[in-house]
């Protein structure tokens, strides 16, 4: 089986835990021990961002990020409902409602055109999502949460070494959050991160991160406990100097999938608009005019064949159950994405043989 997605583990990150375990310093009361801290100056200086805080989980750094904006209940955040459930769960967890609104279908992300539209007086936050490893537009995003007086929160969990306007993921952002789980373009196992320029957002989700503590035992506001431990950002250090030929290859693999492909009528390849740099953490295509059912059986017969084919995300968060109790929402565009989309693997260990074997496999399906 070719997987969708595999973690690049070598043994420069074997020798990093080592050491890490030699030392004997795993982890940090508050949260910011020697790797840690030298894995946030990396991560600074590579994103050209002021302050990195680094978590435990994506999801940690996307709750960490809307708990010290100060979102609370009874606000409204805007967000798309076409990406994984961790976007919606951290608003809901603060009590706050989650506005879900349709997407770009040529892109993936967020709509602005429809953002503007969703804006009422509880407005809080924009949430963007970098979809598949493809940045947000973020600049209109931009401009309407400062004509509304509005944070935004990007998340940034699939975008590792994306760039939009020549520009890192968060720099149009009041904050931007990663993941380095397993199957993301650099890895730590699990772990976050929230990156800012605001230097007060910065010290309050330092002292959120570990039990709203600026020192031990006294605690300055309700906090949680979000420690990124010494192994894992040990890992991310040696990960993070891999990532530029990680991207690499995750390009050269899209760019000869893109050439095999571009003939087929009824795909919609993946977009890399002028002036955004795709991170391509999923290379995924759309069936144009296909139902569910013909998608999903193409699916299963990818899987059959060895290649790890997914649906992401074939069930948007606002028709999930519990989301659907928060409110009522007709999104077409999402809803025809998440029927007619399937993501093929284009991490760094495939190899040209076997994406020409994808290539070929997709459109011997298709025909």
């Amino acid at each position: 089986m070719i997987p969708i997605n595999a973690p690049q583990i070598g043994q420069e990150e074997i020798k990093a835990v080592v050491k890490v375990l030699k030392s004997g310093v795993i982890t940090h009361g508050l949260g910011a021990g020697p790797m840690v801290t030298e894995f946030e100056k990396a991560f600074t200086k590579f994103v050209k961002a002021k302050h990195a805080i680094a978590v435990n989980t994506g999801t940690a750094a996307l709750h960490l990020a809307i708990a010290a904006s100060d979102i609370k209940r009874r606000d409204e955040v805007i967000l798309p409902s076409f990406t994984f459930v961790a976007t919606g769960e951290v608003v809901a967890m603060t009590g706050a409602k989650p506005v879900f609104v349709d997407i770009d279908l040529e892109t993936y992300n967020i709509s602005p055109k429809k953002i503007e539209k969703a804006i009422t007086k509880k407005t809080k936050a924009i949430m963007s999502v970098d979809l598949y490893g493809l940045p947000a537009d973020m600049q209109p995003i931009r401009e309407i949460a400062d004509k509304h007086g509005l944070i935004i929160i990007e998340d940034a969990a699939q975008a590792h070494g994306a760039s939009y306007k020549k520009k890192p993921p968060g720099a149009f952002a009041d904050a931007a959050c990663w993941s380095f789980y397993a199957s993301k373009n650099m890895t730590t196992g699990e772990g976050g991160m929230v990156t800012t320029n605001n230097n007060e957002l910065a010290e309050k989700m330092r002292f959120m991160r570990s039990h709203g503590e600026k020192e031990k035992y006294k605690s300055l506001m309700l906090g949680h406990n979000y420690h990124m431990p010494e192994i894992q950002a040990a890992i991310g250090c040696v990960q993070l100097r891999k990532l530029p030929k990680f991207s690499a290859k995750r390009r050269e693999n899209a760019r000869r999938l893109t050439a095999k492909l571009r003939k087929a009528k009824r795909l919609q390849l993946p977009k890399e608009p002028k002036s955004y740099k795709h991170s391509w953490y999923l290379y995924t295509i759309r069936l144009k005019g296909t139902k569910r059912e013909k998608r999903d059986k193409i699916v299963g017969v990818l899987r059959q064949k060895g290649i790890g084919t997914e649906a992401y995300y074939a069930t948007p968060i606002h028709l999930m159950p519990y989301y659907m109790k928060i409110g009522r929402y007709r999104l077409p565009e999402t809803e025809k994405a998440a029927k007619q989309v399937l993501s093929l693997p284009v991490h760094p260990g495939v190899t040209a043989k076997q994406i020409d074997f994808i290539g070929e496999t997709i459109l011997y399906l298709i025909e």
